[in-house]
């Protein structure tokens, strides 16, 4: 056997910097996916290569990356059929540290422009001696009159390299695993797991022990034209299992100013967002890098799932690159306007599909919108609002859309009820008098309301119960006669002696319908600062402070109230009006849910005795 040449590894200080910052806090399994990425770099160049100059050729010429596993005696295998390298080479670009086998490579072989290469053999190497007691290189260089070259090292600063044994083309990496903590890196299982996370989606077949495990195949480096539907669909199923059938998808292929390709899903959401988790796995050039690039994807676009691949990306990316790369900022902005552009585009030429989902991603849309001016700029055409039927089945439209059928004078009012049971009365009052009313029945709707108003300026959210749309009054609010001015002011004086109360405005109106006596009207400015005060946990009534209480003249029950003989005039007939006149503003209290625990009790207690006295 002829004799191994001793060497010393030479590190350059102004280098090792590099070294530490990408493999100090290191996850141990890391180094799989950098000796098999370096391995599909090593097959990337022997094709390039193959094309303008002569290549010794193995038995085998099928590209594969093959792993074998020996866990008696604690060995890791990775082999590959790439470019392989000669004695000078091995020196070069594994004993040096501070050198970077790619960039030599890329200046001889590779055009301007062509970034086929991922290029990190060299420094990404040194990441198996986190788990190696010793590691034994053999290789063999694709030109034809080159020898095998053998090389070892147990991770010291001293090497050994010599004549090699190996006669196929490529590198055959032994890893010689440390006892205590790398034993699980000579299992099947977790090996299998480990090269479908990292390097699921390689060119080329990566075997186990003869078995193919990597997908192969990545959809998002394929054009959308020769893609189906299905395919999305299937790609999806495979990448995110148990998740169903996603909304709509987004396909991402940006050349300039960065290079990106990818695929974004809107999935069908569950009842709680975790907006603090990301589900969009980065890749660089189809190696897997991390799912935990929040800067990369805002917050509110944290619900979609899928795949963006940034051939620029570092593998070992850290959270401060990220943080710190000002390409970084341009790209989730080119995110933010594709999903944005995606969405209008399905509402102005797919509306009845659109529509079918819009009550999913409503919320989404809406907190994107709070969250990001520019989202709001950009997907704002693609904003519905829901309009109750009377009658008929709900129906979706634009802003736009309701100002131009609206009844409002000035064309700026948008109606809306938050709760159906309790504000169900005036809905219905609206909705008679054909008003239409839109339902803005979720937490985020009263934030988004007012965001609304002021990013448009031209309208303005009122609820079903916060005003009386002049289309639901009488023309001449019935009151034309001295009689029935008599009454209004009866009525004025009968509820503030009853309720004794100077925050309650009392508004006799004639209703055009008969069946609501009464209803407590809330200004919506009142309600809007009750709801931010609960937003930040006070729990004061809204009712407490100043609201009106609506009598429809027009009522049976408000008629008698309001007549001056249908009680008597003795002290005690004044005594029992003035308890069913309080009954009538507690009734409408509990009837938009206004009345407190306490209240209730009090109000039952009213009622039983009135029903009493009156048996």
């Amino acid at each position: 056997m002829e004799t191994m040449e001793k060497g010393r590894l030479s590190v350059h200080t102004e280098n090792i910097l590099p070294v530490i910052k990408k493999w100090l806090y290191s996850e141990k399994e890391i180094f799989i996916r950098e000796l098999v990425s370096n391995a599909h770099d090593a097959i990337e160049k022997v094709r390039k290569v193959s094309l303008t100059e002569e290549v010794y050729q193995s038995e085998d010429e099928e590209y594969a990356i093959d792993l074998k596993l020996d866990r008696e005696n604690g060995i890791l295998i990775i082999e590959d059929n790439g470019i392989g390298m000669t004695s000078d080479e091995v020196k070069n670009y594994i004993a040096s540290i501070a050198f970077s086998g790619a960039e030599k490579f890329a200046e001889k072989y590779l055009k301007e422009g062509d970034n086929g290469i991922i290029g990190h053999f060299g420094l990404g190497f040194y990441s198996c001696f986190m788990v190696s007691k010793k590691v034994e290189i053999e290789s063999r260089s694709f030109q034809p009159d080159a020898e095998p070259v053998r090389w070892i090292s147990d991770g010291g600063e001293e090497y050994e390299i010599g004549p090699g044994q190996r006669s196929k083309r490529g590198t055959e990496i032994k890893l010689h695993l440390n006892d205590e903590d790398a034993a699980e890196f000579t299992d099947l299982a977790r090996v299998s797991e480990l090269v479908r996370r990292y390097l699921d989606f390689l060119s080329v077949p990566i075997r186990i022990d003869g078995a193919q495990v990597n997908r192969q195949k990545p959809l998002w480096t394929q054009t959308p034209a020769s893609l189906k539907k299905e395919d999305y669909a299937e790609f999806y199923k495979y990448m995110f299992p148990h998740q169903g059938e996603p909304l709509f998808h987004i396909h991402l292929n940006v050349d300039h100013p960065f290079r990106l390709q990818g695929i974004l899903y809107f999935p069908r959401l569950a009842h709680e967002m975790d907006l603090n988790k990301s589900n969009v796995k980065i890749y660089c050039q189809q190696v897997f890098v991390t799912d935990q690039a929040q800067e990369l994807i805002p917050q509110f676009l944290t619900v979609l799932q899928g795949v963006i691949d940034l051939p620029e990306l570092p593998l070992n990316v850290s959270r401060s690159y990220i943080q710190n790369e000002p390409v970084v900022r341009k790209i989730a902005s080119h995110i933010i306007k594709k999903v944005a552009d995606r969405l209008v585009q399905e509402c102005k030429s797919n509306r009845e599909e659109y529509e079918k989902i819009w009550n999913e991603i409503a919320p989404f849309v809406k907190y994107g919108m709070l969250s990001d001016e520019r989202f709001y700029d950009q997907a704002k055409d693609a904003l519905l609002l829901e309009v109750l039927g009377s009658e008929g089945p709900n129906k979706l439209v634009t802003v736009e859309e309701y100002l131009a059928e609206s009844k409002d004078p000035e064309g700026k009012k948008v109606h809306y009820v938050s709760d159906l049971q309790t504000q169900g009365q005036a809905l219905r009052m609206l909705q008679k008098q054909g008003i239409e009313v839109v339902h803005l029945g979720t937490m985020i709707d009263s934030h988004f309301t007012g965001f609304l108003e002021v990013k448009r300026g031209d309208v303005k959210f009122v609820r079903v119960d916060s005003e009386i749309h002049e289309h639901a009054l009488e023309s001449d609010s019935g009151i034309v006669d001295e009689a029935n001015k008599d009454i209004k002011s009866r009525l004025q004086d009968l509820f503030k002696e009853a309720l004794e109360n100077d925050k309650v405005t009392i508004r006799p109106e004639a209703l055009k319908t008969d069946e609501i006596p009464a209803m407590i009207l809330l200004p919506e400015h009142l309600r809007r600062m009750a709801e931010m005060s609960a937003l930040w946990g006070e729990k004061e009534n809204p009712f407490a402070s100043e609201h009106t209480l609506l009598l429809n003249t027009r009522n049976p029950l408000i008629q008698k109230l309001g007549s001056p003989g249908i009680l008597g005039s003795d002290g005690s007939a004044d005594s029992k009006k003035k308890r069913v006149a309080r009954q009538v503003y507690h009734l409408s209290r509990l009837a938009q849910g206004a009345a407190s625990p306490a209240d209730m009790e009090k109000y039952a207690q009213e009622i039983f005795s009135l029903l009493q006295d009156m048996v």
